[in-house]
């Protein structure tokens, strides 16, 4: 346990950097753009095109395949070099081809992504995107280089790594607003020159995060090659685990152009693409920092157990995981929900895109424990090599995604909600979408291996539920003790960030003081991970 410690405190310490560096990202962007601008919802639908067609690749390919055949590699007598040299070789081939089809087909993928009102706002973002997508090739390289080292058991540099891009990005949005005084939120007065400096800024910084890995390979013990001897090397059985992955992830991008194009028709006169992408951003924080810190060296312990057939190792991975994921993240939806406001205006440039932006982090919000529990279950299907299990559950959750994101538009059509409140019936869709999921996922797993001990899950989520309800409560009530809605932390960006950090606070003391009280054994487990971040442990 106390390597699994070590790696979740150095992963976490790098998520936290790279994740605060990025909220600072977003807080600039806005500054420049607003959150509630055709300018901010155009960038924002195209340099969210890469990511989405990285996703293809990375889900499809990376996060499920690469670590648990990479471990297998390491296993053989040769350590797995050669296996690894291929795989990356065709790994960039890869991606050198879907980067060239996604910048032939960036009218087409933009269209996908966009209302069909906003053709404005469609123009620019293909202008963007011209600029943006040579990222999927940086974000492969990336993503190869950095689950690679993960497998490796060198957790760090993967999570510090965007803290270069963050630097770069925050730099080149600051020169933008330097540069070009009052950068228009319309987008039909948008030059060619500020496009290229802002979208050209922003893949540079994704290049930089991905060069800056090459620094740390040595530390795997490996050597990296150009191969394209690719017959025979079994890279067979990754395109067939791959394969299915692909297909998901597929399906996916489509539910997500779809929410998109729904969202997008509120740009200008309501929350839209920009501000449900910085809703994301603060409801990924505690993801990343809790789920990805510590279910990550799980994932691989997991692999490891999978591999030996150790099954049930790999059932005590899954509940111990689980358990001690859901300690934290319980804690961090009280606060969250408590500072709901003034989180939301952190990411605003006025107080009237806060109240946009509040019930659409509420939605998000709702998704985020579900989608901790589905973090290992949906791994360990990866672990045993099967990917065909998690399509079929994840074209359950997009079938989801599309159908309430069509339910949001037709009441919208209907005037049954305002434009305003669009893009936060996309985003519960997609937290009742998700809930739905990992429903469906856990049934199947415990399908498949037996003896999850869900009952043991679910009565640590009451016991944390028990506390997290208060606590969220007294947030609540310092939030009105510093004046609401009307209050100092409403008043301006970094204030809001201020009462943000106080309200999360007091929740964090009263959620803990009552675990305390109630004698919760997760205690223990929490308070030897956090022993890991202080010096000289």
């Amino acid at each position: 346990m106390s390597s699994l410690g070590r790696a979740s405190a150095v992963i976490a310490a790098g998520t936290m950097v790279s994740r605060v560096t990025g909220l600072l990202r977003s807080i600039v962007l806005v500054g420049v753009l607003g959150s509630i601008s055709q300018a901010a919802d155009a960038f924002t639908v195209a340099n969210q095109l890469p990511n989405s067609v990285f996703q293809l690749i990375s889900v499809g390919v990376l996060t499920a395949v690469i670590v648990p055949q990479i471990v297998k590699a390491t296993a053989k007598p040769d350590g797995g070099g050669p296996f690894i040299s291929k795989l990356f070789t065709l790994g960039v081939v890869v991606l050198l081809v879907c980067t060239a089809i996604a910048m032939i087909a960036a009218p087409g993928l933009v269209w996908l992504a966009t209302s069909e009102k906003q053709q404005e706002l469609r123009a620019l973002a293909i202008a963007f995107a011209y600029w943006c997508l040579p990222q999927i090739l940086f974000y492969g390289v990336y993503a190869l280089l950095g689950e690679t080292l993960n497998a490796r058991r060198v957790f760090g540099p993967f999570t510090w790594a965007p803290v270069i891009n963050n630097i770069v990005s925050i730099a080149g949005f600051l020169a933008l607003g330097a540069v070009f005084h009052e950068v228009p939120r319309s987008a039909a007065s948008w030059t060619p020159q500020m496009v290229a400096m802002l979208g050209g800024t922003a893949t540079l910084g994704i290049a930089l995060q991905a060069l800056v890995l090459l620094v740390f390979w040595r530390r795997t013990g490996l050597s990296l090659r150009p191969d394209f001897r690719w017959r025979g090397a079994g890279l067979g059985t990754v395109g067939r685990l791959a394969g299915w992955t692909m297909l998901m992830a597929l399906a996916g991008i489509a539910a997500g152009f779809f929410q998109s194009s729904v969202a997008t028709t509120a740009s200008g006169a309501g929350a839209s693409s920009t501000v449900l992408a910085n809703a994301w951003l603060v409801f990924m924080l505690p993801y990343s920092v809790i789920v990805l810190s510590i279910g990550t060296p799980y994932f691989t312990q997991i692999s490891e157990h999978a591999a030996a057939g150790r099954h049930d190792e790999v059932r005590a991975d899954i509940t111990r995981s689980i358990r001690t994921l859901v300690f934290f993240i319980v804690a961090a939806i009280a606060a969250v929900a408590a500072a709901t406001f003034p989180a939301s205006r952190v990411f605003s440039s006025n107080l009237n895109e806060a109240f946009g932006a509040a019930p659409v982090l509420v939605a998000y919000l709702i998704g985020l424990l579900p989608l901790t529990v589905l973090f290992i279950v949906q791994r360990t299907f990866y672990a045993y090599d099967d990917t065909r299990t998690p399509f079929w559950f994840t074209i359950f959750q997009c079938a989801l995604v599309v159908g309430t994101a069509l339910l949001a538009s037709l009441l919208y059509s209907l005037d049954v909600i305002p434009v305003t409140l669009l893009a936060a019936g996309v985003a519960l869709g997609q937290s009742i979408a998700s809930t739905l999921q990992t429903v469906i996922a856990i049934w199947l797993l415990h399908r498949k291996i037996g003896g999850l001990q869900i009952g043991s899950w679910m009565s640590a989520i009451g016991r944390f539920a028990v506390a997290a309800v208060p606590a969220g409560l007294a947030g609540w009530g310092v939030f009105l003790l510093l004046g609401g809605t009307e209050g100092w932390t409403m008043s301006g960006q970094l204030l809001g960030a201020i009462g943000t950090c106080i309200i999360g606070a007091v929740v964090v003391v009263v959620y803990i003081g009552i675990l305390a009280i109630m004698r919760a054994p997760e205690l223990t487990v929490a308070g030897s991970m956090l022993r890991r971040f202080l010096p000289g442990r």
